[in-house]
C-alpha cells in the first residue's frame, strides 16, 4: 500500500517502518473504516467529540475525586500542546517518551502529544532504568513527559540527548505550571496523514529485546470503530475504569479511546487493584470494566460487600478466561464477562463476543472489520476442529520499528499472533495454548491452559499455571504451579487430591506430573504470566 505524503519534519518513524513486502493485508471493508488522507486521532477523539457531545460533559474522574469535564480537559491539552512546539522544541516526527501513573494528566498528555504531530511512546511507570534506556535506544526518544514521582529512574536511564520535563511538581519548568502560565488560545492540530505513525507500542513481552509497534493516527480511530463499536457498544453516560496502565494498549484503548470516541467518561485510577477496582465501582458508578482473569478471581473472592451493581460490561483480556472464572462471575454478578484476544502488534482485540452470542470456553468470532483464521507452520489453513497458528488481518497490522522480526509475525499477509486455536465448524475461536507453551508429553499434547482451568474449578485453587518440564523419559511434563486459598494447606495430600479432582475432569496423560506451592506467580507489569520464570525455577 502506497504511503500518503507526510506532516512529519522528523522523518525517523516513517523511515524505519517494514518494507512494504513485510506489510499484513489492511481491510477497510466497513464504511466507518475509510478515512480521510489528513486526520489528527487527538483532534478526532477530543475536538470533533466536543462538537457532537459538548464541552460540558464529565471526561476524566480520578481516585482522589477530581473531575475534569471535556472542555477542561480541551483547554489543558491545547495550552500543553502550545508548551511543547513553542517552548519546548518538539516538532511533528519527534518521539516523546511518557511515563507516570494513570492520571487524567498523563492522558492530557498523551492528547497533546497527538495534535502536535509528535509519536507517543508510553511506558510503565514500573519500568526500571535500563528499561527505560532501551526503550529509548530504539526509538530514537527526544523528549519525556514524567510525572514527577517517576524521573528518578529515567534520570538514571542516562539517555543522550533526553530533555525530561516533569509534571505534577511545583518547579517553575513544571509542564502543568508552564502550561497554565499561557493563554487560553485554542492550538490548531498538525494535519497529520492518516498513515502517520501516532504512536510506538513495546511489546509487555517475558523473553528477548522489546518490539517497538509502530501504529498510526487511523490505527487508533479504528480500534474504537470496531471493537468498540461493534462489540462493546459504549454509551455516552458509561464510566470506564480498569486495571491496565495506559503504557499497555489494553488500557489506551479502554481509559482512553474507547470512552472519548463516545462521549463517556473514564475513571483514572493511580492504583487499580482488585480490591481498589471493587471500592471505585460502587464509588463513581463504574458501568463499563477493563481488567484481566487473574483480577476477576481475586475481586470474585472480595465480592461480598461490594455493590457493583453499577456494571453492565467487563472485558476480559490479555491472558486467556478461564471457564470457571467466567461461570463464577455470571453467577455471583448476573453480569457476562466479553472475552477478547487482542496483541499490542495489533493494538486491541479482535476476536470477542458479547451478550448472548457468549460461548464460555470461547474466545468469540472476528470482530467486525476483522478476519480470522487458523493455519499450520507453512501457512496453509487446517481443518476446523484442528489445532494450528491463530492468522488475523483486519485495518490495523504489525510493523515493527525497524525489526528483524516482523518476518516472523507477518507470513502471507496474515498476522501470526503465536497462539494456538481452533476454529470450530461454525466458525467460533477457541484457545487452546500459546504456540511456544504447548507441552509434548510422551507424545501426547497438553495445553497448559486446560490443565488451568480443571485447576481452577477446585474450591481450594485461587491460582494456577502449568508448563513443560523437560523429561528424560517423556520428553516433557507437565508441572502445575498453583496458589491455594487462605485456609487450604499445602503439601503432598493436597498435591494429591488435585491431581485425582484433574483425573475427574480431564484425559488423565494430561494430569500434572508435579504440583508445586507457591505464595505468587511471576507477571509482567502488565499481569501476564512469565511461565520462562517458572521453567527457570529448577
Amino acid at each position: 500500500m502506497e504511503l500518503t505524503p507526510s506532516a512529519h519534519s522528523d522523518t525517523f518513524a516513517r523511515d524505519h517502518l517494514p518494507p512494504a513486502d513485510q506489510w499484513p493485508e489492511l481491510l477497510f471493508d466497513l464504511p466507518s473504516l475509510r478515512y480521510p488522507q489528513r486526520l489528527n486521532c487527538g483532534t478526532e477523539l477530543l475536538d470533533r467529540t466536543i462538537e457532537r457531545f459538548g464541552a460540558g460533559r464529565p471526561v476524566f474522574r480520578s481516585g482522589g475525586g477530581e473531575v475534569w469535564s471535556y472542555g477542561d480537559l480541551l483547554e489543558q491539552v491545547d495550552r500543553m500542546a502550545h508548551v511543547l512546539t513553542a517552548e519546548l522544541g518538539v516538532v511533528p516526527g519527534n518521539r516523546v517518551l511518557l511515563r507516570g501513573p494513570t492520571t487524567p494528566y498523563l492522558a492530557a498528555c498523551w492528547l497533546a502529544v497527538m495534535k502536535t504531530g509528535a509519536v507517543a511512546v508510553t511506558v510503565l511507570a514500573q519500568h526500571r532504568a535500563k528499561e527505560l534506556a532501551t526503550v529509548c535506544e530504539i526509538a530514537a526518544v527526544s523528549h519525556a513527559l514524567c510525572d514527577v514521582r517517576a524521573v528518578d529512574d529515567l534520570v538514571k536511564a542516562e539517555v543522550p540527548g533526553l530533555r525530561i520535563t516533569a509534571y505534577g511538581g511545583d518547579s517553575p519548568d513544571d509542564l502543568v505550571r508552564l502550561a497554565g502560565a499561557r493563554t487560553t488560545e485554542p492550538y490548531e492540530a498538525v494535519a497529520t496523514a492518516a498513515d502517520d505513525v501516532a504512536l510506538i507500542a513495546f511489546t509487555s513481552g517475558t523473553t528477548g529485546r522489546p518490539k517497538g509497534c509502530m501504529h498510526f493516527h487511523r490505527d487508533v480511530l479504528a480500534i474504537a470503530d470496531t471493537f468498540s463499536e461493534h462489540v462493546l457498544r459504549p454509551e455516552p453516560d458509561d464510566v470506564f475504569a480498569g486495571s491496565p496502565p495506559l503504557g499497555f494498549t489494553f488500557g489506551l484503548g479502554g481509559l482512553i479511546v474507547f470512552p472519548l470516541r463516545a462521549g463517556a467518561c473514564a475513571l483514572l485510577l493511580e492504583q487499580a487493584g482488585p480490591g481498589q477496582l471493587l471500592r471505585a465501582i460502587a464509588e463513581h458508578r463504574v458501568s463499563v470494566l477493563f481488567t484481566a482473569p487473574t483480577a476477576y478471581r481475586v475481586m470474585l473472592e472480595q465480592l461480598d460487600g461490594h455493590d457493583t451493581r453499577s456494571l453492565r460490561r467487563c472485558v476480559s483480556a490479555g491472558e486467556n478466561l478461564p471457564t470457571a472464572t467466567w461461570q463464577a462471575w455470571q453467577e455471583r454478578t448476573g453480569l457476562r464477562i466479553i472475552n477478547g484476544i487482542g496483541a499490542t502488534e495489533l493494538l486491541h482485540i479482535f476476536i470477542s463476543a458479547a451478550d448472548e452470542s457468549i460461548r464460555p470456553g470461547t474466545t468469540g468470532v472476528p470482530v467486525p472489520g476483522w478476519q480470522a483464521r487458523v493455519v499450520d507452520g507453512e501457512g496453509l489453513p487446517v481443518p476446523d476442529g484442528e489445532p494450528g497458528l491463530l492468522a488475523v488481518r483486519g485495518p490495523v497490522g504489525c510493523r515493527y520499528l525497524a525489526d528483524e522480526r516482523q518476518t516472523q509475525y507477518v507470513r502471507g499477509g496474515w498476522n501470526l499472533t503465536g497462539d494456538t486455536y481452533v476454529r470450530e465448524p461454525d466458525g467460533w475461536f477457541r484457545y487452546v495454548a500459546r504456540a511456544d507453551d504447548m507441552i509434548i508429553s510422551a507424545g501426547y499434547n497438553i495445553a497448559g491452559p486446560e490443565v488451568e482451568d480443571a485447576l481452577l474449578h477446585h474450591p481450594d485453587v485461587a491460582e494456577a499455571a502449568v508448563v513443560g518440564r523437560p523429561d528424560e523419559l517423556r520428553g516433557q511434563i507437565a508441572v502445575a504451579y498453583v496458589i491455594l486459598r487462605d485456609g487450604a494447606t499445602a503439601g503432598e495430600t493436597a498435591a494429591e487430591q488435585l491431581r485425582d479432582f484433574v483425573k475427574q475432569r480431564l484425559t488423565p496423560f494430561k494430569c500434572p506430573r508435579r504440583i508445586v506451592f507457591l505464595d505468587s506467580l511471576p507477571r509482567t507489569p502488565t499481569g501476564k504470566l512469565q511461565r520462562f520464570r517458572l521453567r527457570a525455577l529448577e
